[in-house]
């Protein structure tokens, strides 16, 4: 059976090797340490950094492909080991799009595709302070502050409330940091997250649209699919999903993360191209999961069936508490399985620290269920599993 090799050896590439075992493989990992949550499951590691070339080269020798677990590898060495003929995928040109917030912003726009209001903070620092003092008075200092390459979970974003926080912001800022943007804040009614795949090939696959809510910057709970969405917003945004994966030549799965507008309007966030945070729920509540559809899409096998296997699942990650429970992590899980035998509790392996994705729990619904219901039960098996308590008051020895 062919060899994938995943750079990064994180809880997505965990997953993905739970996947592959199933198609018949073992995932090849490249992971920084013994004791990243791939190389704790994977038989096939190799140890190294993403950040050198020849490292990505062991890693890669004799794989059918090269995919990602997150888009911080240097360009430059993808593009190299292209030149030696490596299946990187998804490939350089479009990984590019995903690792540089200006560039995506700037392609999407040429693409016709919506985007907030955008201004470019990168270069001479005057000049380009001058440049968010005239974006920020013709959007009223409603904007968002942004580094265009490495942020991630709320990190390098900045909700900046009026003009003196934004360039105290903008005047804080390293030099030799990466460059930052400025955007127009979207006024929203909620996020949403289209996620695909594509494969080689040229064959697509779209899961139903989901909502996201975000706490702190971080994807808290996912909502699969979007509770009254509107049908043809739904497939616009699927559309809107497929169509920039086949202009950027995007290979395996990607999620497109959209704000819908108090109006009903769309307009595109963020762009991932590998598995994603809002596609866990695909693991009990989807024909296929986002994980094996990526294997398959990066061999160029025929892409699984994207369909929800029930009316509705709701995903809640597991975030770490301030000060981790006195009990543990094995014994929480016991009392969870003991009053919610219907979680399925997915653990990354992870040490226990404030707002770290540890794990995540998926709930999937039952005929008739309200959205709220199946929410509430999924954040409290989440909450229980970071905490240690029950959001609901229920004794674990009564």
């Amino acid at each position: 059976m062919p060899t994938v090799t995943m750079i990064g050896g994180g809880q997505l590439a965990r997953m993905t090797h739970q996947a592959a075992i199933a198609l018949g493989q073992c995932l090849r990992v490249l992971a920084a340490s013994e004791d990243d949550p791939a190389a704790q499951v994977s038989a096939d590691i190799v140890l190294g950094s993403h950040d050198e070339l020849d490292d990505l080269r062991r890693a890669a020798a004799g794989s059918a492909a090269l995919t990602f677990d997150h888009e911080g590898v240097p360009l430059h060495h993808l593009q190299a080991l292209e030149a030696e003929g490596v299946a990187v995928l998804p490939p350089s040109k479009a990984l590019h799009y995903a690792q540089d917030k200006l560039a995506m912003r700037t392609r999407l726009a040429e693409l016709g595709l919506p985007v907030p209001g955008f201004a470019d903070l990168s270069g001479d620092r005057e000049a380009a302070r001058a440049r968010l003092v005239e974006f920020g008075e013709a959007n009223d200092w409603a904007i968002v502050i942004k580094a265009v390459r490495g942020g991630y979970d709320g990190r390098g974003v900045w909700l900046v409330d009026g003009r003196e926080q934004a360039l105290a912001v903008f005047d804080d800022y390293p030099a030799d940091a990466p460059a930052l943007l400025a955007e127009q804040k979207v006024p929203m009614r909620r996020e949403l997250s289209a996620m695909i795949a594509r494969s080689p090939f040229g064959q697509g696959a779209a899961w139903p649209v989901v909502e996201t809510i975000q706490r702190n910057g971080q994807c808290a709970v996912v909502l699969a699919p979007a509770p009254e969405l509107d049908d043809e917003v739904a497939a616009r945004a699927q559309q809107m999903a497929m169509g920039l994966a086949d202009d950027l030549g995007v290979v395996g799965v990607m999620a497109m993360e959209l704000f819908e507008t108090v109006d009903g309007a769309l307009v595109v966030n963020e762009l991932a191209m590998r598995p994603h945070n809002s596609g866990h729920w695909t693991m009990d509540g989807a024909v296929t999961s986002q994980f094996e559809q990526h294997l398959r899409a990066v061999l160029d096998y025929p892409l699984g069936s994207p369909a929800p296997s029930a009316p509705l699942t709701v995903m809640a990650n597991i975030l770490g508490a301030p000060e981790a429970p006195e009990m543990s992590m094995d014994e929480r899980l016991h009392h969870l399985m003991a009053r919610m035998p219907e979680a399925k509790v997915h653990l990354y392996g992870k040490g226990e620290r404030k707002d770290r994705k540890i794990g995540h729990v998926n709930i999937v619904g039952r005929e008739g269920e309200t959205v709220e219901a199946v929410r509430e039960r999924a954040e409290r098996a989440a909450t229980w599993m970071s905490h240690g308590t029950w959001t609901d008051g229920w004794d674990v020895h009564s």
